[in-house]
């Protein structure tokens, strides 16, 4: 893997094809959450690094090869860089994972995801015509509509899962022919330091591929309102994106947001009817709120389940979570690891709090768990908790929690079940389990989100676009829309038998 112990140690920002330490000299401990030890030091960079990296991906993009690059030659590319993700798999996943807590086989089920990633948008750009006809009705024009390059694109990305949400902007961003500085989250970096180096290990031009690591109010903020940026795309919580969109208006350069959800995962009672669909439809809610301790945008962190079913429903959902396996990632067994910080780990406890104090009836879960050999009291772990009897008017119900912990409402009728699934400020995604392919289709077609999942929860195509409704942004991640997003639409207009047009005399 393109990579050292120095950089590691300190000069984590690239730019211009050149690794180096922070202007300021600045730099950030990153912590395992496993223990809260460090065992890592990267550059803290600042607006100065940003401007630098800026002006690198400027100058890369007017005056270099790479925006001018044939299709086919950045497609091959984009397939060296795969190949070597595949070749760096065991090392880049055990990295994922002692950075985000998630288990190692998280982290490699991640790397194989960031590789899909950039094989698609290879074959993508590769399998392009190169423009659109227009017909002008005359035979002495051509008119054509072709796409090009934004221009430098910023892209922030956020700490839960570093490396992938990473490439679903690096890969389409560079498919298209732009140039690009990346800023990860300050908590979670090293992954996407790692990917830099494969870029340049892949031979991407000097100035193609920049990163800055350091805060978001320092670097993310300036990369936002810069005026030598064309584009920013941001994930992250709704606060944070709102920040963005109003850095980067007076700019009016292009927006793309990625941000929170709230998703409901519906449950209908003749899911259940059998005992394999209920153990199918338990385990998927399980698996839906729980993966990565619940720190995904797209958890099913809302259960809505149907009255007759909900007693049983949740007795075995609770049982089956209390067993679930906490500790340190890369241990053996391990089922679910630490939250990513001190920080979130209080906000989840805040939550779960307010809400038994608003009347929820905790299941399960709702506290530290004791330490373990796998699991120091020092880390920073959280059980899987089960609050049920709640209600729209909970805090915990309304509000992105980021955490291990899953709500519980019920409904009588499919028109309340809709109508409780859409009662968010967010859009992300949600799920619908029935036995009935009419209701399937049907709540499916009505719930307002920009994903949902029949029967199932959480995977996604690298074909299919993903982005939301609602608070959960503007932007689109992955498919056709996904490459759209890092494009400008030029149309080309060629009279080929030019002729005065004498509007004017003289």
């Amino acid at each position: 893997m393109a990579d050292s112990t120095e950089m590691r140690a300190r000069d984590t920002i690239h730019v211009g094809g050149e690794w180096r330490a922070a202007v300021s000299g600045g730099t950030r401990e990153i912590l395992d959450p496993a223990d809260a030890r460090p065992f890592a030091l990267v550059a803290e960079g600042d607006e100065r690094d940003t401007d630098l990296a800026v002006a690198a991906a400027r100058r890369a993009f007017d005056e270099g090869p790479w925006p001018r690059t044939p299709v086919a030659e950045r497609a091959a590319l984009l397939r060296r860089v795969a190949d070597l993700l595949v070749r760096d798999r065991e090392e880049l996943g055990l990295l994922e994972s002692r950075d985000a807590g998630k288990t190692a086989e998280e982290g490699r089920v991640d790397i194989d995801c960031v590789a899909d990633a950039f094989r698609y948008f290879a074959d993508l750009v590769a399998a392009e015509a190169p423009g659109r006809v227009v017909d002008a009705g005359s035979p002495d024009v051509h008119s054509v509509v072709v796409h090009e390059p934004v221009g430098v694109c910023a892209l922030i990305t956020p700490w839960n899962y570093p490396l992938l949400q990473a490439s679903w902007k690096i890969a389409p961003a560079l498919a298209a022919g732009n140039t690009f500085v990346v800023k990860p989250s300050e908590i979670t970096p090293l992954t996407t330091v790692a990917l830099i180096g494969l870029l340049t290990e892949a031979g991407l031009p000097a100035g193609v591929a920049n990163i800055v690591t350091g805060p978001g109010h320092t670097v993310g903020a300036r990369m936002a309102e810069h005026p030598g940026v064309d584009l920013v795309s941001f994930t992250g919580g709704l606060v944070s994106g709102v920040k963005v969109a109003q850095a980067a208006a007076p700019t009016v350069k292009k927006v793309a947001l990625e941000l929170g959800g709230k998703n409901p995962n519906v449950v209908f009672a003749d899911a259940c009817a059998t005992e394999e669909g209920f153990d199918t439809a338990v385990d998927q809610a399980l698996n839906a709120a729980f993966i990565h301790s619940g720190q995904v945008c797209s958890a099913g962190a809302r259960l809505i389940v149907e009255e007759s079913v909900r007693d049983r429903f949740v007795a075995e959902l609770a049982r089956r979570a209390e067993r679930i396996r906490l500790g340190r990632g890369t241990a053996d067994g391990v089922e679910c690891g630490p939250l990513v910080s001190a920080q979130q780990r209080e906000k989840v406890e805040a939550y779960v709090e307010s809400a038994l104090k608003e009347g929820a009836v905790l299941r399960c879960g709702g506290k530290r768990p004791e330490p373990a050999p796998e699991r120091p009291a020092s880390g920073y772990f959280y059980e899987p908790t089960v609050l049920d009897r709640c209600h729209r008017e909970m805090r915990v119900v309304r509000e992105e929690v980021f955490g291990p912990v899953l709500t519980v409402e019920t409904f009588r009728t499919e028109d309340e079940a809709v109508a409780l699934a859409n009662d968010t400020e967010y859009g992300l995604a949600g799920g619908v389990w029935t036995a009935d392919p009419g209701r399937a289709r049907r709540v499916a077609g009505r719930l307002r989100h920009g994903t949902v999942w029949i029967n199932d929860f959480h995977p996604y195509l690298p074909q299919a676009e993903w982005g939301g409704f609602g608070r959960s942004g503007t932007g689109r991640e992955l498919g056709p829309a996904g490459l759209a997003e890092y494009r400008e639409t030029k149309h080309v207009y060629q009279n080929l038998a030019p002729a005065p047009v004498r509007w004017f005399r003289g």
